[in-house]
């Protein structure tokens, strides 16, 4: 338990609530073709931009306790840092430090999984998504273990590749497929037999999130346990395929594939194998994960359920602990924003749609499931459509806002955060058009919070948790230059941007509390003292610094 906060001698808040909003997906851009923030007409935005304090912030890289600067920001670590006020090293760098350090396979679940397919002759499987986005997984991640299990005496291994094309490249699965498929050639002249064994798009197949479409986890599970789908003698083959048939597929909605040999599936999951999830992020493993642990199940019929021993790469659910068993520790997150006003007593709510209700509560919670008080914590959950984004692109902006306004209105809350996703779930989908409709559609939400927050009394900060909509174009890293596909036209990217987010501070109510001028070259995580700041609170003992300068 934390302390309430100390209330600020110099500063007193205001009468109506702090609202951060988060703009999921927006950034500033390097480039401006295809810079479809840049490209909407965001006025309502545009003119608190232009009229309030504002700064820009980073949201990637070691600013939110990535490995490196290299590494694009997303939701899940940018909604940590902005909850918790600090960094933490994160996922992909935990991850890298247990294998360098041996740690991940002197560990007990490691140990247990080798033991557990010797004993039973069984195989061992690698389930997990199959680039090098290092958002959910990384490909040298899987190549280790491979390698590893070749040492510890595993005959035979199973690969289940769920391709990318979001965090990575759109049609780059061959650019991953071929040299690991050369890779497992290697390793099966000596003397193993280690394949690809089924595998399909993340969009499609089994990493379905926060149960938006149980179906994806059903196709998965079909595809992956029981051998169900179209059969193909590899993987390559079943892409190019695919791409013939479907002219301009991305990778993320390839369908579902089975590799066979001699007529019959190369690699189902059978009772006595082991199988590893090997995504280090955990919003789209929980749903797998339930389907191979869970006995009481009611989200589809699994047909068989295989008596397996089942690891995650790391806990993907702390207050549920889920898995049962994992490699790699997630960080230990505390003291987070939501704890301290709740133990100041006062009173907060948390809203988005499905798409990122999770992140605004369980991510911003320090991956914290429930309350820190049912009393002085409201959670709303908007249900997201079930449409390809594209063909929705203003998503649930409206109702979220209605919500909000209606919060705002009611005097109830001190303190309001919400995500809008639309800036990073219909930037995926590398459609522009689309894009430039969802930025709009949010700016008109904007102003009309903007207009109930000022009639409150209240403060408005605009943040964001990563770039993407802001780079819609893949551009030559050399020249700077769009590429073009075969068509002569600008190749989509769909992947998150290495580029800085907005941070702007409407204050309606501005006496000169603070300075104008905000810090800069801060991170998201100065978020949250920022905003107890504004609540008029001292921030807590080890925050990162808010930007506001007094």
């Amino acid at each position: 338990m934390v302390e309430s906060l100390k209330k600020n001698p110099k500063w007193k808040g205001r009468e109506g609530p702090v609202v951060l909003v988060i703009m999921d997906g927006v950034g500033y851009g390097a480039y401006k073709e295809g810079d479809a923030v840049l490209a909407a007409d965001m006025r309502h935005f545009r003119a608190l931009e232009a009229s309030c304090p504002t700064t820009r912030l980073k949201a990637h890289g070691t600013a939110v306790g990535l490995p490196s600067d290299e590494d694009m920001g997303n939701s899940e670590v940018g909604h940590n840092a902005i909850g918790c006020g600090r960094v933490f090293a994160q996922g992909a760098r935990l991850v890298n430090l247990s294998i360098e350090t041996g740690a991940m396979f002197e560990g007990r679940v490691w140990r247990e999984l080798i033991a557990w397919a010797q004993q039973h002759d069984g195989t061992l499987h690698f389930m997990g998504l199959f680039s090098d986005g290092n958002v959910h997984s990384h490909i040298d991640h899987l190549r280790a273990m491979l390698r590893r299990a070749v040492q510890d005496g595993i005959k035979k291994a199973r690969i289940h590749i769920l391709l990318d094309g979001r965090d990575v490249g759109s049609q780059s699965a061959l650019e991953y497929v071929l040299p690991f498929e050369q890779f497992l050639a290697e390793l099966n002249a000596g003397g193993v037999d280690y394949r690809i064994a089924s595998g399909g798009g993340r969009q499609y197949i089994t990493m379905d999130r926060y149960g938006a479409n149980w179906q994806m986890v059903k196709r998965g599970w079909d595809c992956h346990v029981r051998g169900i789908g179209r059969r193909f003698a590899s993987a390559e083959e079943a892409i190019r395929t695919y791409r013939e048939e479907k002219p301009g597929i991305i990778d993320q909605d390839i369908p579902e594939f089975v590799i066979e040999e001699h007529g019959e599936p190369v690699g189902t999951i059978q009772d006595g194998d082991s199988v590893v999830f090997f995504n280090f992020r955990g919003d789209r493993a929980l749903e797998i994960t339930a389907a191979f642990e869970q006995d009481q199940f009611d989200k589809f019929d699994r047909v068989v359920r295989p008596k397996v021993y089942y690891a995650g790469m790391m806990q993907y659910d702390g207050d549920l602990q889920v898995p049962t068993n994992y490699l790699v520790s997630p960080p230990a997150i505390d003291r987070t924003m939501g704890e301290y006003l709740a133990a100041t007593g006062l009173k907060t709510l948390a809203i988005s749609e499905t798409q990122k209700y999770g992140h605004v509560t369980y991510f911003f919670n320090g991956n914290r499931s429930g309350k820190f008080s049912d009393t002085l914590e409201d959670y709303i959950e908007i249900p997201s459509d079930r449409v390809p984004f594209e063909q929705r692109p203003w998503m649930k902006c409206a109702e979220i806002t209605d919500r909000v306004i209606a919060a705002i209105e009611s005097g109830e809350y001190a303190f309001i955060r919400l995500n809008y996703p639309n800036g990073d779930m219909v930037g995926h989908t590398g459609v522009f058009q689309a894009v430039v409709c969802g930025m709009e559609a949010m700016d008109i939400q904007l102003g009309r919070l903007a207009q109930a927050v000022e009639k409150a009394g209240g403060v408005l900060v605009l943040s964001a948790d990563h770039g993407n909509s802001d780079d819609m174009f893949e551009h030559d890293k050399k020249t700077g230059k769009v590429v073009l596909d075969a068509d002569g036209q600008p190749k989509a990217k769909t992947s998150h941007s290495l580029n800085p987010v907005p941070c702007v501070i409407y204050d309606p109510e501005y006496k000169g509390e603070y300075r104008k001028e905000l810090r800069e070259g801060l991170g998201i995580s100065s978020l949250a003292a920022t905003c107890i700041e504004l609540l008029g609170y001292l921030p807590p003992e080890g925050y990162d610094p808010s930007v506001l300068q007094q």
